[in-house]
């Protein structure tokens, strides 16, 4: 077979999944019908410019049309899926075509100029997205049922083979992207310079990307979602950091990766290969069944065990987790679920969409849920110099036992971090990023 055609076979199994899972939750939750809206793009205030569209996830688990604002779908159990499509008549803008892939062929299309939904079907209906509480009272749907929207969100959180293989697909291009941002940096352009070779290369317009991209070169990659573009290139080339994403079909891919620059502290190239060799260690404790929660521990149990190794502290590795150090330099969580959203819905609730909290200590932990086959999560622990978190050690007993001259160099540097996209398999972890 044909790449297209396995593309297509499993495309059909993921829908006929879906309708399977709607029917039942569906059923469970007392629903006839829903009403799924593909959102609108929002203008800003006092203003006739809008902002970047982002498509309501549900409705993109079935159609694979990121772009496609005011559109609608019913789905309701015995009749095939109804896809209202927005096609306006305009010469301001170019129309959308309505679509032709093979995929169309199970959907009943209905191209319209208008925006309103089509016609419920009777019932009980629910009505999910961002729309108007009126237009649900006049349709006399339920307005976005939190117990109808967790069910559907925890359907999300397990990918379909299709759905893998458009993640697959969006690593391939963002990695693309970062072989580009290296060599720009390499060649000794500024952050700006980074980031337009990165898109150039990723093959996507900056209102494309999933998120901002990050590119911070020196202390800028101690800040954790810095949010510039310096236009100069600065004095001394020490390390560049990009985080930055693609998407395909609407699915995300988040990946980072850390440079030293030929001003750098050799130290700070040595700091990469271990947080890279933590990172690897990692992804192959990855399996069914793992606490995501336990995992996090470990990264930090490891990062002690990094810090006493490179010479950044003094004391044990368990001291340096017991005291705090770990996560003065690690802040942030080991990682998150990923899909149609880079932070995908269901990972801090349980199967039955009970709130899974973080550890008290890791309130920035995304992730708190069992791992389980078809999850897909990012693996991204770091290791960073910012003043503002470890300053404040110099006063108390841990300051004692941290090499603070190394310290100084790290804070010039940024900081490392260095992510990959992960699937769960049924016997461990499939690497979408390292196997392109």
């Amino acid at each position: 077979m044909t790449r297209a055609s396995v593309r297509n076979t499993r495309h059909a199994v993921h829908l006929d999944a879906l309708e399977h899972a709607y029917a039942d939750i569906l059923a469970s939750h007392g629903y006839d019908a829903v009403l799924l809206y593909s959102g609108q793009a929002h203008t800003f205030f006092a203003d006739d410019q809008q902002a970047s569209f982002a498509p309501f996830g549900h409705f993109l688990h079935w159609v694979p049309l990121p772009g496609i604002q005011h559109s609608w779908l019913r789905i309701r159990p015995g009749d095939a899926p109804l896809l209202r499509f927005h096609a306006p008549k305009d010469f301001w803008h170019l129309a959308p075509e309505p679509p032709t892939a093979a995929w169309t062929h199970r959907f009943a299309i209905e191209p319209t100029p208008e925006t309103g939904p089509p016609a419920t079907g009777g019932g009980r209906v629910a009505l999910l997205g961002e729309v108007e509480p009126s237009l649900a009272r006049e349709l006399g749907a339920e307005l976005n049922p939190p117990a109808l929207l967790a069910a559907l969100d925890e359907l999300r959180l397990r990918k379909s083979a299709y759905e893998i293989d458009r993640l697959r697909d969006a690593n391939r291009l963002a990695l693309a992207g970062h072989r580009a941002a290296r060599d720009a940096f390499e060649a000794g352009g500024a952050e700006l310079d980074i980031q337009l070779a990165y898109l150039a290369a990723s093959r996507q317009r900056e209102s494309d990307v999933p998120y901002q991209n990050i590119v911070g070169l020196n202390a800028h990659g101690g800040v954790l979602h810095y949010q510039h573009y310096d236009l100069e290139p600065p004095a001394r080339q020490l390390s560049l950091l990009v985080d930055a994403g693609r998407r395909d079909a609407g699915y995300c891919a988040d990946i980072t990766r850390t440079w030293a620059g030929r001003d750098a502290d050799p130290r700070f190239a040595a700091l990469i290969e271990a947080v890279t060799q933590l990172q690897q260690s990692l992804i192959d404790a990855i399996a069914p069944g793992v606490a995501f929660p336990d995992l996090h521990r470990r990264m930090h149990q490891q990062l002690g065990e990094l810090l006493v190794d490179q010479g950044l502290v003094c004391c044990s590795a368990a001291a340096a987790v017991e005291r705090g150090m770990t996560r003065a330099f690690c802040p942030h969580g080991l990682g998150h679920s990923l899909g149609l959203q880079v932070h995908d819905v269901g990972g801090r609730r349980d199967a039955k969409g009970r709130y899974l909290p973080p550890p008290r200590q890791d309130p920035a932990l995304r992730l708190t849920r069992t791992l389980e086959t078809g999850m897909v999560v990012t693996v991204e622990p770091g290791l960073y110099g910012i003043p503002m978190l470890l300053e404040p050690l110099r006063d108390t007993s841990a300051g004692c036992d941290i090499a603070w001259d190394a310290v100084a160099s790290l804070y010039e540097h940024g900081g490392i971090r260095i992510e990959d996209n992960v699937a769960v398999t049924e016997t461990g972890a499939d690497n979408l990023t390292r196997e392109t």
